[in-house]
């Protein structure tokens, strides 16, 4: 259970503020969705997840993001030839944007004008004109109306100078960042008055990257925490569980209520409490029907929650309050007060077979004996104990870019790399449960979106710091990704999308998979170049003194075993 293209288009749109619009940037991993996700939170289908993980683990969360190191710029179309020349000056404004003010003279609004009263006499039928003949401008503009003249007179103005004003910021202003900050009403005004335009836009640039200090990514001092959830030797024994389980039978509890070990069909809801312990809003993320729960997947709950259900019965339903701790990985729920409510739709036991070497086959194909299948997953799980320490590694890397650049984070990257994380987010939640329409709607609603965007703002910034960073070593270093790198997963990622019969872009997949493998190059460069310390969690040594008896004694004997692991000198590996 989880509680778990610069081109100006013929109609212009007047934004005050950055835009919302779909991405056209690789996103975090998306599973799958019979729903759709609404167009504020829409991305592009993102590669299969089988090359993230040819490359590097951590590059399915950083390289592959809205907000590649690169930050991509846009090439204004080619330029009409105006009959005079407009007037732009140019003025810096926070967060990597510049204010563009331009001056549009009479000369170039007059031949506008004459461009939009010809192609309306070409289409209007007015009775007395032959078509397509110029019809006087008194009468055309009776037939067509003078607010409709002005209001095409004034896109024609924009249409044809937007590209001249964009001149001196082609290369470095990010795609589809420009909006035009002038009021409508304010440039029919001016308009009206003066036979002229005047109109300001703004645009975000591509951000500067400044190192503090400067090359200091070339000889990174990495401490590296590892987490004793990763060993092998759990994750063996884990796996050899799930594999007997799913050799087993479900059988129906008849006469007793739910107990540790058996499987559990619930309906939960769940909200939040209130002042004064009255019930507040509900919390879509945990509510779920029909949820299977396996009473030994404990530690995948909310604390607390299997000690207030044991014992259900079939049909009965019982309501707990739970606090979410600070640790939970919904950063929106931390510290939150629940009340929860959980009916108990089936109860089942496991009836399960010996786990002897005559299942050794079946545990794992071409095994004959428990301890051969205990030998081959230990193999796999040390592989996998291995990527997570290599995973480790490199966001301990990313975090120590993230401290050393300063940059300026344009609005409109904030907002395309929020929205991409949390579109992925529910897309993962939807993943795991089955989320109703309604609970989809609340979720991915602006005012949640935006809430999410405000909430996790320190997070989706570093996020863009270490994509900034890390493309501007790639360029720093000269590294290069090889053609034949570059072809071979190109084709290995066509060929995932053809088996699962996905649409997919050919261009637009090459395009993923250079910025995937051009990040990988920069996590490799700096490994080499790193020292990297190797370090066991203190606060999981700690824990192995939690269950003693005597609380004086317990202190006495971590603060002596705490400052023995302190004088000793941690693993260090020099690589270079």
């Amino acid at each position: 259970m989880e509680i778990c293209s610069s081109s100006v288009s013929a109609t212009l749109q007047w934004r005050t503020a950055s835009p919302s619009r779909p991405s056209h940037l690789p996103s975090s991993s998306a599973p799958s969705s019979p729903l759709s996700l609404p167009s504020h939170l829409r991305f592009t289908k993102p590669l299969p997840f089988s090359l993230y993980s040819r490359t590097h683990p951590s590059l399915r969360l950083v390289v592959a993001s809205a907000a590649k190191a690169k930050a991509k710029s846009f090439t204004i179309k080619a330029k009409e030839k105006l009959p005079a020349d407009i007037e732009v000056e140019e003025f810096l404004e926070p967060n990597s944007s510049v204010r563009l003010s331009i001056n549009v003279p009479t000369a170039v609004c007059d031949d506008c004008y004459n461009r939009v009263m010809t192609e309306y006499s070409k289409l209007a039928k007015i009775p007395g004109f032959r078509p397509r003949t110029r019809v006087p401008d008194d009468i055309l503009m009776l037939h067509v109306g003078k607010q409709n003249v002005l209001k095409a007179t004034i896109e024609s103005v924009l249409k044809r100078t937007l590209p001249h004003a964009m001149s001196s910021v082609t290369g470095k202003a990010l795609k589809d960042s420009m909006r035009i900050t002038t009021n409508f009403a304010d440039l029919e005004e001016a308009y009206s008055s003066s036979n002229s335009l005047r109109y300001d836009v703004l645009v975000d640039v591509v951000p500067e990257i400044r190192w503090n200090p400067e090359n200091g990514y070339k000889s990174l001092n990495v401490v590296v925490e590892i987490d004793n959830e990763i060993a092998a030797e759990s994750v063996c024994e884990q796996e050899i569980r799930r594999r007997q389980k799913a050799l087993g039978t479900l059988r129906i509890v008849i006469d007793r209520g739910l107990q540790i070990g058996d499987v559990a069909v619930l309906d939960i809801s769940a909200t939040t409490i209130g002042e004064g312990g009255s019930d507040a809003e509900k919390i879509p993320s945990a509510e779920s029907k029909g949820c299977h729960f396996d009473t030994e997947d404990e530690d995948k709950v909310l604390p607390g929650f299997l000690d207030s259900i044991v014992g259900i019965q079939r049909g009965e339903t019982k309501s707990f309050p739970l606090l979410f701790p600070e640790s939970w990985r919904q950063e929106n729920l931390r510290g939150v007060r629940a009340q929860f409510t959980v009916e108990c739709k089936e109860l089942f036991y496991r009836d399960l077979p010996e786990l002897d070497d005559s299942l050794a086959d079946k545990l794992l194909p071409g095994c004959t004996t428990v301890e051969q299948v205990r030998e081959s997953l230990m193999q796999m799980c040390q592989e996998l104990e291995q990527r997570s320490k290599e995973q480790a590694t490199d966001n301990a890397i990313l975090d120590q870019l993230c401290k050393m650049v300063e940059v300026d984070i344009p609005r409109s990257l904030f907002e395309e790399e929020g929205r991409q994380i949390y579109g992925a987010k529910i897309l993962e939640i939807q993943g795991s449960m089955k989320l109703t329409e309604d609970q989809l709607s609340s979720l991915s609603s602006p005012r949640a979106v935006n809430e999410y965007l405000e909430h996790e703002k320190e997070n989706i910034e570093n996020i863009i710091k270490q994509n900034l960073a890390v493309g501007d070593i790639f360029k720093r270093e000269n590294l290069q990704v090889s053609t034949k790198e570059l072809v071979t997963e190109v084709q290995n990622s066509i060929k995932e999308f053809k088996r699962n019969e996905q649409e997919y872009d050919e261009a637009r997949i090459k395009e993923q998979v250079q910025e995937v493998l051009e990040g990988a190059k920069v996590l490799e460069w700096l490994r080499e170049h790193a020292t990297i310390q190797y370090m066991k969690d203190y606060l999981y040594l700690k824990n192995l003194y939690i269950s003693l008896e005597d609380e004086k004694r317990k202190h006495a004997e971590w603060d002596k075993k705490k400052w023995e692991l302190l004088d000793r000198k941690p693993l260090i590996v020099k690589m270079r």
